[in-house]
């Protein structure tokens, strides 16, 4: 049996869509698989997005069962169902391990720096040649999942294939036109309904760095200031009780911007060594979206152009 999974914290809609539409893709292909999470779904799967009736499978992974990671590639974040030697497959879009998985797996593992896993999955349809048997619900999740990561098209690392295979799979889906801002209004409800939930269901345990902040809570919604605005206070103590370093990367797809929450002096000194940033207080708002991977990116190229230049120190 083929196991798709991804990571331990959390299922967001690309994990989830990938997982699904992947699985569909390989028993098409005669390859029995099972879509297979031990992880809560966050946020970003919203009540419209399982209603479609698409759902992971009931299946307990067994000796001798192959297992594909999707959107997730750093071992360490494995769901734990996952036997690392036995691992088949790995279809990210996150930077940090791409040299390793390629001297693993060679062409099986497909690590690019695109907008969404989702993306990389839908190729994967459309080089079968099974695309026009893909399920409405697969089609319908895969292009809500590129909706959501490429932040509505606005996101920095949105390629031009993230943008095409929305199109076909939103044709294919039947998605209406407004489904972008139905879909992101209805997560924002879900997240200021339960808003700690919310905020523990998306964060991240960075890597030590002097770059980035210990713990980084992101959430993708339609209008960012409304929320901040009405929920200020209680983020700001719910995520001080979480460490004394930490960022809320609040993504506001109606303006298309970035606001930043971080109360600790330390959090906003690291985020200002790696971009030009005006704090007013504990928030600063960016000029365009970002997302966490990209932050992550810019800290690991920081990381190395400083790792680089104490090595010409230490050479002349």
């Amino acid at each position: 049996m083929r196991v798709v999974t991804s990571g331990s914290a959390y299922l967001d809609i690309d994990a989830y869509a990938c997982c699904i539409a992947y699985v569909e893709l390989l028993n098409h292909q005669g390859i029995q698989a099972r879509a297979v999470s031990s992880a809560p779904l966050n946020f970003s799967v919203c009540a419209s997005v399982l209603g479609w009736n698409a759902s992971l499978d009931d299946y307990r992974p067994g000796a001798g069962d192959e297992f594909v990671l999707v959107d997730v590639s750093d071992y360490h974040h494995f769901d734990p169902i996952v036997v690392i030697d036995q691992v088949r497959e790995v279809i990210d879009h996150h930077p940090g391990f791409e040299i390793h998985w390629a001297q693993k797996l060679g062409a099986q593992a497909d690590i690019r720096p695109i907008g969404a896993a989702a993306t990389l999955i839908f190729q994967r349809w459309e080089r079968s040649g099974l695309l026009p048997q893909i399920s409405r619900h697969s089609a319908a999740l895969l292009a809500t999942a590129i909706l959501d990561n490429t932040l509505n098209f606005t996101g920095k690392m949105t390629a031009s294939l993230d943008i095409w295979a929305y199109e076909v799979l939103a044709r294919r889906a039947g998605l209406a036109a407004d489904w972008p801002q139905r879909y992101f209004s209805e997560c924002q409800a879900a997240i200021e309904a339960d808003l700690e939930v919310a905020l523990a269901a998306d964060m991240k345990h960075m890597p030590a760095t002097r770059n980035l902040p210990h713990l980084i809570a992101q959430m993708t919604v339609w209008d960012a200031q409304g929320l901040l605005d009405r929920h200020r206070a209680a983020i700001e103590q719910w995520l001080a009780t979480q460490g004394e370093d930490w960022l809320l990367n609040a993504i506001s797809i109606r303006e298309r911007k970035s606001y930043w929450l971080a109360e600790p002096l330390l959090s906003q000194q690291k985020l200002s060594l790696l971009l030009s940033l005006n704090w007013q207080g504990t928030q600063a708002v960016l000029g365009r979206a970002m997302q966490r991977k990209e932050l992550v990116t810019l800290a690991l190229a920081a990381a190395s152009e400083d790792l680089s230049a104490r090595g010409k120190a230490v050479c002349c």
